[in-house]
């Protein structure tokens, strides 16, 4: 009888049987990682003359507020603040410390923090010392006269 037999298993033969393509069978070619470090960044660097766009009402007397970083390297450096300023906006400059500035020249903590958030102001003039003088960025060379820059 068939039942003590078992089933008879079929095999398909191998040459006959028409075969389907699968997603796995074709890949796509392996993309070349390429790694942060060795991508090139462009930053392109914003022309001072749109520095008006910012602060229009930038102009003499000027308003000079300072925090306690510049004030230590102009005693270093052995130069006079308001004289140094003067020399390099070729105007009248005052001189601004805040009561922030005075607790931190006390206490000497977070020496970078004014500065990076003032850094940060598009149409605020960062004036800082180079060569035992003191200079400014982002400023037109029309309205500074030539001041020293780097």
């Amino acid at each position: 009888t068939q039942s003590d037999m078992g089933k008879a298993k079929k095999t398909r033969k191998f040459a006959e049987v028409k075969r389907m393509m699968s997603l796995k069978d074709v890949k796509p070619p392996p993309m070349k990682k390429t790694k942060p470090e060795d991508e090139v960044r462009h930053i392109d660097k914003t022309p001072s003359a749109l520095f008006f766009r910012y602060n229009t009402q930038l102009g003499p007397p000027y308003q000079v507020l300072i925090d306690t970083n510049f004030i230590n390297f102009s005693i270093r450096n052995k130069i006079d603040l308001v004289k140094g300023m003067m020399d390099c906006l070729y105007a009248e400059c005052t001189p601004c410390i805040c009561d922030c500035v005075m607790a931190e020249l006390e206490k000497l903590g977070q020496k970078y923090r004014v500065a990076l958030k003032i850094a940060k102001i598009p149409g605020v003039p960062i004036m800082y010392i180079q060569s035992h003088r003191y200079s400014i960025e982002r400023l037109p060379e029309a309205t500074m006269g030539g001041a020293p820059r780097t």
